[in-house]
């Protein structure tokens, strides 16, 4: 976590260095103005420190304010960044090409006023609507055909929601709008695939409260993802199963005679000292076999020793990125980014979106989703 939190400070400490010589090339400010600019960027790199000492001693409306004022900043700061990285490519291209060329390019280059204005502009633009995308839950629809699904069941529906990451930014409204669209869905089955609270746990009775609204017929069940423990373990697992979730951490439970589902604790409980967690073979070689195997996994990573022994692992994490482009490089990180998967074995992966956000309250060409599995007896399929 340390050294997370060292990387991201240099790295986003940087941008803003950048993004303070380009202010300065680009417009004559006083000294006062230098101060000014100096202030508030220092402030703006702090925020999510700042955040958190605010939520830790009880100023919950002063960390909103510093949460909304400093990811907002964040997500235009990530965008300006990206497109003027490519503009300085440009000028290194122009460059380059005339020095090969023996040619003078350098009307090409764009002037440092409009260097600064336009990549300002687009990012403004990208957040806007990403502020607004973030809010825009898309249903997303599976149906698995399986001879293990009990034909007395006729179809069990699960639905999947993955980091909602109940917070400052993440509670009230979008809350309720989640809720809502759970309960139209009439799943079967709720599951929670992890991060479903976000950092500091203060004043969560109307989440609490909003979430046992939801009332399936062979009921929830959630795991750990990385932020709960971040927020802290037992106080996450307390609101969870207080918000009527069963919390599986490493273990499975047949339900109903109808279907199995093992969870386990995301590995981020390794760097608080706690316990690896049992074996994944071990858990499900406990479960039977005849019937449809649900494994509930924060990241979507596979692991081959248990091959066959699951039928369908559900998995967030990823966000899908979240923000183009950056889901380029989470994709780098996770060879199962989003979506579904066929695995050896007849075995399946789904790997959710997540229907809220982290850092910066936007979404883009990553909306947010809740995910939809249709779980049919191969004798009823269509």
């Amino acid at each position: 976590m340390t050294l997370f939190l060292l990387t991201f400070f240099l790295l986003y400490g940087g941008m803003h260095l950048y993004l303070f010589a380009r202010i300065r090339g680009a417009f004559h400010l006083s000294s006062v103005g230098v101060i000014i600019l100096i202030i508030f960027m220092v402030i703006m790199v702090l925020a999510p420190v700042l955040v958190r000492m605010f939520e830790r001693h009880g100023y919950e409306t002063l960390a909103r304010v510093m949460s909304y004022t400093g990811y907002i900043w964040m997500g235009i700061m990530l965008i300006f960044f990206t497109i003027s990285l490519l503009l300085e490519l440009s000028r290194l291209l122009i460059y380059t090409g005339g020095l090969i060329l023996h040619r003078d390019f350098s009307y090409l280059k764009v002037p440092p006023l409009h260097a600064f204005i336009l990549p300002l502009l687009i990012s403004l633009g990208v957040n806007a609507y990403g502020y607004f995308e973030a809010k825009n839950i898309r249903i997303e629809n599976i149906t698995i055909t399986s001879a293990k699904i009990p034909e007395s069941s006729g179809r069990i529906r699960i639905v999947q929601v993955s980091d909602v990451h109940i917070g400052l930014i993440v509670r009230n409204e979008r809350l309720r709008r989640m809720v809502e669209e759970i309960k139209k869905l009439e799943p079967d089955i709720v599951v929670s695939t992890g991060d479903l609270v976000d950092g500091q746990l203060n004043n969560l009775e109307g989440p609490t409260a909003r979430l046992r609204e939801i009332h399936p017929r062979l009921g929830k069940f959630a795991i750990t993802g990385n932020h709960e423990f971040y927020a802290g373990l037992r106080q996450s697992v307390d609101f969870m199963r207080d918000a009527g979730f069963v919390v599986l951490r490493g273990e499975g439970v047949n339900v109903a005679g109808e279907i199995n589902i093992a969870g386990v604790d995301d590995p981020a409980g390794a760097r608080y000292g706690l316990p690896s967690g049992v074996s994944e073979h071990r858990m499900l070689s406990l479960l039977s076999g005849k019937y449809f195997t649900l494994l509930l996994k924060h990241q979507p990573v596979v692991n081959g020793a248990v091959s066959g022994l699951f039928d369908l692992q559900l998995s967030g994490h990823t966000h899908g990125g979240q923000i183009f482009p950056f889901n380029l490089v989470t994709s780098r990180f996770f060879q199962y980014h989003r979506g579904y998967f066929d695995l050896p074995n007849h075995s399946y992966l789904y790997v959710n979106r997540g229907a809220g956000t982290w850092g910066p309250p936007i979404r883009f060409l990553s909306p947010p989703e809740i995910t939809v599995i249709d779980l049919v007896p191969e004798k009823n399929a269509q």
